[in-house]
């Protein structure tokens, strides 16, 4: 990557590492040390990641983060995961009828539009100054209250018994991994978010972002 000048780009994010260790990479080709992102992806997802490069530019990034959001997501369905993602604890669930796809695209309707919405409580909020997840980690009891969100459509993509891929556009604030956990819970299977990419946030979309290495 060549130096890159002040201002807002978009970048594809590779899996395995965070928002954060990208700003760290980034830091290496700017002059300045002023770099931020506007909303976060988890480490295990993909795909585009909104830069600000300067004072000016990170200055932007509020109003960008309220942008429309486009997601391509797997959900394994049969397990719950005490993430809600491919990193926590599994647990099989004993599914007594695998659902129809006649029956997952009944209940879609239910998870789109201005919807109640429960955050993992292994996220970023902050429980009296401290993230969730730590609280989490330290085997702390977590209860974050619902929000109001919105999805704004939900397309079936593929489902193959036990994975169920969606195409997903969302506003601000939207958990991509309480969805797979809502979605599997409605269907009485269990599920969680086994991949993720975002493909768009606003006008940014992965076509038109640089790539990192990963290293």
């Amino acid at each position: 990557m060549k130096e890159i000048k002040p201002g807002i780009i978009g970048i594809i994010k590779p899996k395995g590492i965070s928002s954060f260790d990208v700003i760290r990479k980034l830091r290496g080709f700017s002059e300045t040390k002023k770099i931020g992102h506007a909303g976060t992806l988890d480490p295990l997802a993909t795909g585009v990641l909104v830069i600000g490069v300067g004072k000016q530019a990170c200055q932007k990034l509020n109003s960008i983060v309220k942008k429309e959001k486009e997601y391509i997501a797997k959900i394994k369905l049969g397990v719950n995961s005490t993430t809600d993602d491919e990193e926590g604890d599994k647990k099989i669930v004993n599914v007594e009828n695998i659902p129809l796809l006649s029956q997952i695209r009944w209940i879609i309707p239910e998870f789109q539009g201005k919807i109640y919405q429960t955050p993992p409580i292994f996220s970023a909020i902050k429980i009296h100054g401290q993230p969730a997840y730590k609280l989490a980690r330290q085997g702390k009891k977590v209860v974050l209250k619902k929000r109001l969100v919105e999805i704004k459509q939900i397309k079936i993509l593929k489902y193959k018994w036990p994975y169920l891929e969606l195409k997903i556009i969302t506003g601000p604030g939207v958990y991509i991994r309480s969805l797979a956990r809502d979605i599997g819970k409605k269907l009485k299977t269990g599920g969680y978010l086994a991949d993720l990419e975002r493909t768009r946030v606003g006008d940014f979309k992965k076509e038109n972002c640089f790539l990192i290495n990963h290293d």
